[in-house]
């Protein structure tokens, strides 16, 4: 039976034993989900195994006297342990290549540590299933080939020698990002926080350390490999995309396993093996797609945090429209803030702020204002308009008596994506096919809202002979010649254009601004910002139909204002991210024993609990919140209560005992709960 080690081992994590004495047992982490298995286990290792048995190596090992077998990684190596009795011995040595380095496993045993996770659940997305294809590759490799020798580039657009005293310092920052398309050395056009990205890890990759450059998605992603491609060799690239399959997972992670490079990708990237890492870059760390979406759900701005303080490399966080995370950090001085200099910055003219005697004219869809500059400058080069949502309307109401057309499903708003589709539920996605009026029976039924597609459509007939394109979530488009043209986006999917847009138009923002949740605000000024940003220099960006102090944000470029008044609205009413949050989800029982075990820890009133839908009945939720001071503690806590709750056998009819079903769960800093549903 192999025992816990919950005690510091005598070697530390990820080294071999001394060359003098011979490693005996091995301390593996199981890929296992259950709380109660997230520690170490101790193994003997057998005599034939201990060539292969190294930190890192992929094995098998007996659980239970050897009726089950698991699979699990190789920790660490030891001589010696403290269990007094016999140790059961490994299975197998499933493969000689190491992929868990070491780390990787700090990083994940910190990571699900501050989210009361388990740290298999966090390998699973640092790790990828065993390929042996590419293990073969990874051992057939030639070691002797020397890698291309990069230049360090200067970084340009900001205060001579700020960044590079950074980089090489381990400074930390929160950098304000170039307002628009810059060239690169090859005469092609990226975005400009591309283009430092790419200069940062060049210098960073000269002095033989690894950068990783996080972005949330696939457009962010082109456009800072074709950055990166200027000022690095290809040979020297390694990328990690939520697109990948498995065996490119696994070739990408041993390629960074073999020694310095750039790493370019999305989440996955912050958990790359890293050895000598010199920089961590996150683009846009208030991007949605940033929330890891599997247990335990961290965020990957936490992650990148974690690992910034474990390495002590370099840190950029850049946007153009930082969040309140990051402005909590700047106020506190624990990021430098970080801005161009003489810095260029977008001309955008809030529409409803203007005063014209266009009067109700000014107030329409597009104002007159904005519809002549997307006249004038679709005749020399592309015209970005983002719009809120995709498809044909938003909505459709009854043409007989007005009633909405609900999803007889799940009670969502149903769309169209064209004129005459048949009518598709907004939440759930499913076909409303035959669909008859609930009220009245009628059949018949009219859109309301724009979509990208009414918009574009429109704009076609206003606009003859010009080319229109629809980017949005079913039609991804990367990027758009410089060739007139009238580009209808979705927030997030504008593609970009050599040289930047001659003029873009911001719509929908009071819609936008509609929904309910924590972070309205701050996400849609991030969407307006970026947008605005791949304006051409001397070209307009017109925010249609909103005013107020976001307006002004945008008009004066000063979008820190913002979230430094909404981060102390939010400390007064004790809101992350001024103050962390649990969400406790289960019986009524589970939730308040939990509250209770944490005690004195907690700030603010609970939040619940309520019922919420669940397939078990009875189920509520509490939202607590405590401070970031507290956050071991009642991580720990609440890990407890889930482990002891999870652990309890019950006895059925018969006097068979029974694990009980778990009935609690635990999700930190989950903003979820303060937001609207789909």
């Amino acid at each position: 039976m192999p025992t816990v080690e919950a005690a510091a081992s005598p070697v530390p994590a990820g080294t071999a034993s001394p060359a003098s004495a011979t490693p005996r047992i091995a301390r593996v982490v199981l890929d296992s989900p259950l709380p109660q298995l997230d520690r170490l286990f101790d193994y003997r290792i057998p005599d034939a195994m201990r060539e292969a048995c190294l930190p890192g190596v992929r094995v098998r090992v007996p659980l239970r006297t050897g009726a089950r077998i698991a699979d699990a990684f190789v920790v660490e190596v030891a001589t010696e342990g403290s269990f007094p009795g016999d140790l059961s011995p490994l299975e197998e040595v499933v493969s000689p290549v190491p992929v868990l380095a070491p780390e990787v496993w700090r990083l994940a045993r910190d990571v699900a540590d501050r989210a009361a996770g388990v740290a298999s659940d966090v390998l699973r997305l640092a790790v990828p299933p065993r390929q042996v294809r590419a293990e073969k590759a990874f051992l057939a490799r030639d070691t002797t080939t020397v890698p291309p020798v990069v230049t360090a580039p200067v970084v340009t657009a900001y205060p001579e020698g700020r960044v590079e005293a950074l980089l090489e310092d381990g400074g930390r920052a929160a950098m304000t990002a170039i307002a628009h398309p810059v060239r690169l050395p090859d005469d092609s056009w990226v975005d400009g926080w591309a283009r430092t990205f790419a200069e940062a890890a060049a210098r960073v990759l000269a002095s033989e350390r690894t950068a990783i450059l996080v972005v949330p998605d696939f457009r962010d992603l082109a456009e800072v490999e074709r950055a990166v491609a200027a000022f690095v060799p290809a040979e020297r690239v390694v990328r990690f995309d939520a697109r990948q399959t498995n065996g490119q997972r696994a070739r990408a992670l041993l390629t960074a396993r073999s020694g310095p490079v750039v790493v370019v990708g999305n989440r996955a990237a912050v958990y790359a093996p890293a050895e000598r890492l010199g920089l961590l870059a996150v683009w846009d760390d208030g991007d949605p797609s940033f929330v890891e979406q599997r247990a335990p759900y961290v965020h990957t701005r936490d992650a990148v945090l974690l690992r910034t303080a474990q390495s002590g490399a370099a840190l950029l966080l850049a946007a153009h429209a930082r969040s309140t995370d990051v402005q909590r950090l700047v106020e506190l001085g624990w990021l430098d803030d970080v801005r161009p200099v003489r810095a260029v910055v977008p001309r955008v003219v809030p529409t409803a702020q203007q005063t014209s005697a266009e009067g109700w004219a000014a107030h329409a869809r597009i104002p007159s204002a904005a519809w002549r500059a997307a006249r004038e400058a679709s005749r020399t080069g592309p015209v970005l308009v983002q719009v809120a949502s995709p498809g044909f309307a938003t909505g459709l109401v009854c043409a007989d008596c007005g009633d909405r057309a609900r999803c007889p499903r799940c009670g969502g708003p149903l769309g169209r994506a064209t004129s005459s589709g048949v009518p598709q539920c907004r939440w759930c996605g499913a076909l409303a096919v035959g669909y008859r009026c609930p009220t009245c029976q009628g059949s018949t039924f009219r859109p309301v809202g724009h979509g990208a597609q009414r918009t574009a459509d429109e704009l076609g007939r206003a606009f003859p002979g010009t080319r229109i394109v629809v980017a949005d979530g079913a039609r991804p488009v990367d990027e758009v010649d410089d060739r007139p043209a009238v580009v209808v986006a979705t927030r997030g999917a504008e593609p970009s254009t050599p040289g930047g847009y001659a003029c873009v138009l911001l719509l929908d923002g009071e819609r936008m601004l509609a929904r309910e949740g924590l972070r309205v605000a701050e996400d849609v000024l991030r969407v307006w910002a970026n947008a605005a940003a791949r304006t051409a220099r001397g070209g307009t960006t017109f925010l249609v139909g909103v005013g107020g102090r976001l307006a002004t944000a945008m008009a004066t470029w000063r979008l820190e204002v913002p979230a430094h008044d909404e981060l102390a609205d939010r400390r007064v009413l004790h809101f992350p991210p001024a103050v962390r949050v649990a969400t406790l989800t289960g019986t009524d029982e589970a939730v308040a024993a939990a509250v209770e075990a944490l005690g004195d820890a907690l700030v603010g009133p609970v939040l619940g609990p309520v019922a919420v839908d669940d397939s078990v009945p009875g189920t509520v939720r509490t939202i607590v919140r405590f401070p970031y001071a507290h956050g071991t503690e009642v991580a720990a806590t609440l890990k407890a209560e889930v482990i002891r709750r999870s652990s309890t056998r019950r006895v059925l009819p018969g006097g068979n005992r029974r694990r009980a079903a778990p009935t609690l769960r635990v999700r930190l800093d989950d903003v979820e709960p303060f937001s609207e549903g789909p």
